[in-house]
């Protein structure tokens, strides 16, 4: 972690207060979600650093561990896209996420589940000092789950559970939430099974004012044995959904059969549009300039993978000087989903201290990698390039 203190020579109306800023993140986009190229140990350290940033800040941060469910859900919510598009942390939490990422040409380091993560957490909660809070999950199972987890983890601390009832758009149980935010936890863990336990996060996390909230699907009933996780072959090979549908078939067949439906079709058609992005083009540029309190990077040839941390690079030297950036794409002749995923990661830095993000000069051929990717709306697009003098 960075803390950046800008001087009075540097400091806009933005940079009021001192910003605390984190490595911009690696993500690659699948089907309009970011998902964060991390492994799990990596994932673990982001936590704690999330927790140590709430501590210092009052930040809470959304943590989604990302699924085909997920990916297919989102492609008809508006709702649950826009949050998974504005999360802190999307881990992907399926094997069928890696292959999709080796289609693409941007391979995911690892798989990184919710149902492995939750015991690290716990680990390393236990050694660090930090404090858990479980809710959700059927009745009896979060006390089950936190009298196991203390028995294992010597020092860990879950100062409560909760297994409330809730469907979106109605009110949420005031005592709960005060209970939350009475025992100030540094971790909350909600499963609620998706999409409801995000949008829960969406709608209360300001208020309950966790540091990290994570949502966490089945991985209480896991540790408690309710739900019998499958042998580690069958999570290497990707067909764990077997062993969930075989347990619980009557809730679970549909759910599958329309994510076998959706991802793979989804998934071939964002590889066809973005396939040029595979050949790297040599002739990549950058160049930098500002406009006031604008700064201005003009971006040129093929921007791939292989120059993404260029524009990272250069994004958060521009962000740290003034608060407002602008990306011109009229020169880019392709993208692949690491350089979205790069332009998504300079969106949310720039939001984060105060500013705006802008991307101009979107040609056709990029208008419609975005549209294909539901991102118009998530960045302030622009086709003119020449209205700003950029060119």
């Amino acid at each position: 972690m960075t803390v950046y203190i800008p001087t009075h020579l540097e400091a806009t109306s933005a940079y009021s207060t001192v910003e605390t800023f984190r490595e911009i993140r690696k993500t690659l986009i699948l089907m309009g979600v970011p998902i964060d190229n991390l492994t799990m140990t990596e994932t673990l350290e982001k936590v704690e650093e999330f927790v140590e940033v709430g501590r210092a800040t009052g930040k809470h941060h959304q943590v989604a561990t990302v699924n085909t469910d997920f990916l297919v859900k989102s492609l008809e919510d508006d709702n649950l896209r826009d949050l998974l598009q504005n999360a802190d942390l999307c881990t992907p939490d399926g094997m069928p996420l890696v292959w999709g990422s080796k289609l693409l040409g941007v391979p995911l380091k690892e798989r990184v589940a919710g149902s492995d993560m939750v015991p690290m957490i716990a680990e390393r909660a236990a050694r660090k000092g930090m404090t858990l809070y479980f809710m959700g999950a059927a009745p009896g199972v979060a006390d089950e789950a936190k009298r196991m987890l203390e028995e294992r983890y010597e020092g860990l601390q879950v100062v409560g559970t909760s297994c409330p009832f809730w469907k979106p758009g109605e009110q949420f149980d005031q005592a709960v939430l005060d209970e939350i935010k009475a025992l100030n936890p540094d971790i909350l863990l909600v499963a609620l099974g998706n999409p409801k336990q995000e949008l829960w996060i969406k709608t209360y996390g300001a208020e309950v004012g966790v540091p990290v909230q994570i949502g966490v699907g089945a991985s209480l009933d896991f540790i408690v044995g309710r739900t019998k996780r499958a042998p580690k072959w069958m999570q290497k090979t990707g067909l764990e959904w077997v062993a969930r549908l075989v347990q619980e078939p009557r809730r679970l067949w549909k759910r599958y059969a329309l994510d076998a439906v959706r991802f793979a079709p989804s998934l071939m058609r964002q590889w066809w549009i973005m396939r040029p992005a595979a050949q790297t083009d040599q002739s990549f540029s950058i160049e930098m300039r500002s406009i006031g309190h604008v700064s201005i990077m003009n971006v040129k040839g093929g921007f791939t993978r292989f120059h993404s941390q260029n524009v990272r690079d250069a994004g958060e030297r521009a962000l740290r000087r003034r608060a407002n950036l602008t990306i011109n794409l009229a020169d880019v002749t392709n993208l692949d989903c690491n350089a979205i995923g790069t332009l998504m990661s300079l969106r949310k830095m720039a939001e984060e201290t105060g500013g705006e993000l802008r991307i101009v000069g979107i040609q056709k051929p990029l208008q419609r990698i975005f549209d294909m990717l539901h991102l118009a709306s998530f960045f302030e697009l622009d086709e003119s390039s020449l209205v700003l003098g950029l060119r």
